[in-house]
């Protein structure tokens, strides 16, 4: 299982404005630096932060002095936040979400390792915020 390049690259998008919106004006940062700098696509890019700002994790400002910032304190964004904006829910498997889907249900030996492994996973995104981040990468 693998998160999407468009969730990696939002989580990218998120940590580098984690990293330095602080250090910017009113912590906005032009699409353009966000996209150089991070070596995503822009026009990837442009979607990526419209998911992202539905989400009410960015802020947009257009204009001469616009650009992308961070709707709230790196603190209170998670990375289970950033990854289900772009890629739903995280679900390792149908029956962990959906029981009785599967017709082997009743005698599978399986669905409880998913069920708590997706748990496991769940719990560590939702448990990881851009703040942390931010500061074990600049250790």
């Amino acid at each position: 299982m693998q998160i999407t390049r468009q969730a990696d690259y939002a989580v990218r998008a998120i940590l580098y404005l984690a990293q330095v919106g602080s250090n910017r004006d009113n912590g906005r940062v032009a699409t353009g630096s966000v996209a150089k700098e991070q070596n995503i696509p822009s026009s990837f890019l442009a979607k990526i932060i419209s998911q992202l700002s539905i989400a009410g994790l960015l802020n947009t400002l257009r204009g001469a002095h616009g650009g992308i910032k961070l709707a709230r304190e790196p603190r209170n964004i998670t990375l289970l936040e950033v990854i289900e904006a772009i890629d739903g829910p995280i679900q390792l498997n149908v029956c962990v979400e959906a029981p009785g889907t599967c017709p082997l249900e009743p005698n599978c030996s399986v669905r409880m390792v998913w069920c708590d492994a997706q748990n496991e996973l769940v719990t560590r995104l939702r448990n990881t915020n851009f703040a942390e981040l931010t500061s074990s990468t600049s250790n």
